[in-house]
């Protein structure tokens, strides 16, 4: 089969690979990427640990094709921390201990950021509805959502 030839921007930076084309966003970000910070999970889009940004929404990359990111803008957990500075939601996740085993929490992160930017100020009820794509086996989500919280106040702060 014939691979595909994509050329797209990855947290910021101009990327190129080829792609069969059955092969997933999330298999191109882990096995030819090297950015193995986004997590396999369920592989069907039911656990959110793949999450990443593309174009300005919340996807679950093993849903994706990898042909499909062709010309988009992604963002991976990857390039979240700036300069050495981790962004206020992953900080607040270590501080709040949002954060356990690990699998879900690069989804977490991504989709609190994203909901971040477009509402610094969710209410409790926002953040659980805007998270419930992303399952945790280990926090009890409780955890998480003060943590967003939190990580709220403090952008609006101005962190």
């Amino acid at each position: 089969m014939a691979k595909t030839h994509a050329q797209t921007t990855i947290n910021g930076e101009h990327v190129e690979f080829l792609c069969e084309p059955h092969e997933s966003l999330l298999e191109v970000l882990r096995e030819h990427l090297g950015l193995t910070g986004t997590k396999e999970g369920c592989l069907t889009g039911d656990c959110g640990a793949c999450t990443v940004n593309m174009d300005g929404r919340i996807v679950c990359s093993c849903l994706v094709f990898a042909a499909e990111a062709a010309g988009a803008e992604i963002d991976t957990i990857e390039g979240v921390a700036r300069d050495q500075k981790l962004h206020p939601v992953q900080q607040q996740l270590l501080e709040h201990a949002g954060l356990q085993c690990g699998i879900c929490t690069p989804g977490v992160v991504m989709a609190a950021k994203l909901l971040l930017e477009h509402n610094d100020n969710p209410t409790e009820q926002e953040i659980r509805y805007y998270m419930s794509g992303n399952l945790c086996r280990c926090t009890g989500y409780d955890k998480i959502v003060r943590a967003i919280q939190a990580a709220a106040s403090e952008i609006r702060a101005g962190a």
